[in-house]
């Protein structure tokens, strides 16, 4: 494989296209709008320069890296040549059967599909298309060029080539490729959730703090970060997507999404992307509880 096509400029597309890049393989990154087009690349950009001052990557690596990547807002033309093509758009089912219907159409009969979805079935995307056999999930961790795990997620129809193919290729980029079945969460999200939701019940109902509740969980259960920092930086608006998901897909009331989870979303309270979550990010800090007022 040496032609990429990842669909979507944001936090997790241009981490993939980034990552991929760095890979020296040609990425094509796709969005609807110059403008999430330039903030993906200027990310890109802003990532390599970290790197470079760590000393992890050279000058030339750097140059390399965005040498490699072309933007387009044509899925059409950016697909013509790809031997690969990853789907990192919004969190959102219909958005996606769309995608995959339409990508189905444009691409070469052998284009592997690939979808970073953190919950959705990859068996239902397949079913809009006509490769079911070619379909399949790769679900990137945030940041995508640090963290080392890909979750590869089989489809009811996913072939044992292209999942060979798939596992290779992503222990060539330098990760850690799990396979795993495709139930709503698959294994990541499935545990990592109701641990979340059952975070902000935690808060809801009282019993301890923001701060109180993640200093609990990094100092005794050795996590790097608590649960409602984690749960501003994956986006609460993603926790509840993925939520609803799983309540759907399992009809079991443990997934069903907190209350405060709900309201903090509908408030606009999405944690960093919009500047205010569990903590406070406007001034680039974490204040104690700004989650008070929607209890």
């Amino acid at each position: 494989m040496k032609n990429i096509t990842v669909i979507g400029a944001g936090t997790m597309g241009n981490g993939i296209a980034h990552t991929f890049a760095q890979c020296n393989y040609k990425v094509n990154l796709v969005d609807i709008s110059e403008d999430s087009l330039k903030k993906g690349m200027a990310t890109i950009a802003k990532n390599l320069d970290r790197m470079l001052s760590k000393e992890k990557i050279s000058a030339e690596d750097k140059s390399n890296t965005l040498a490699n990547i072309t933007t387009y807002t044509s899925i059409k033309d950016a697909v013509s040549e790809a031997d690969l093509v990853i789907e990192a758009a919004t969190e959102n089912i219909d958005l996606k059967l769309k995608i995959f219907k339409g990508l189905d159409e444009v691409c070469n009969a052998n284009t592997i599909l690939a979808t970073n979805t953190s919950s959705i079935s990859i068996t239902q995307i397949a079913s809009h298309t006509n490769r079911a056999d070619k379909v399949i999930g790769m679900h990137f961790m945030n940041p995508v060029p640090i963290m080392k795990l890909v979750e590869v997620i089989r489809g009811y129809s996913t072939s044992d080539e292209v999942c060979d193919i798939i596992m290779k290729l992503s222990s060539g980029l330098g990760k850690e490729p799990v396979e795993v079945n495709d139930y709503p969460g698959f294994v990541a999200n499935r545990i990592l959730m109701p641990m979340i939701n059952e975070s902000i019940e935690t808060l809801y109902n009282g019993v301890a703090g923001v701060k109180e509740i993640d200093t609990v969980m990094k100092l005794g259960m050795a996590h790097p970060m608590g649960p409602l920092q984690l749960a501003d930086f994956i986006g609460l608006d993603v926790c509840l997507s993925i939520l609803e998901v799983m309540h759907d897909g399992f009809k079991n009331p443990k997934y069903a999404p907190c209350p405060l989870l709900v309201n903090m979303v509908r408030a606009g309270k999405l944690g960093v992307k919009s500047k205010e979550g569990f903590y406070d990010y406007s001034q680039n800090r974490r204040a104690e509880d700004v989650s008070k007022q929607f209890v």
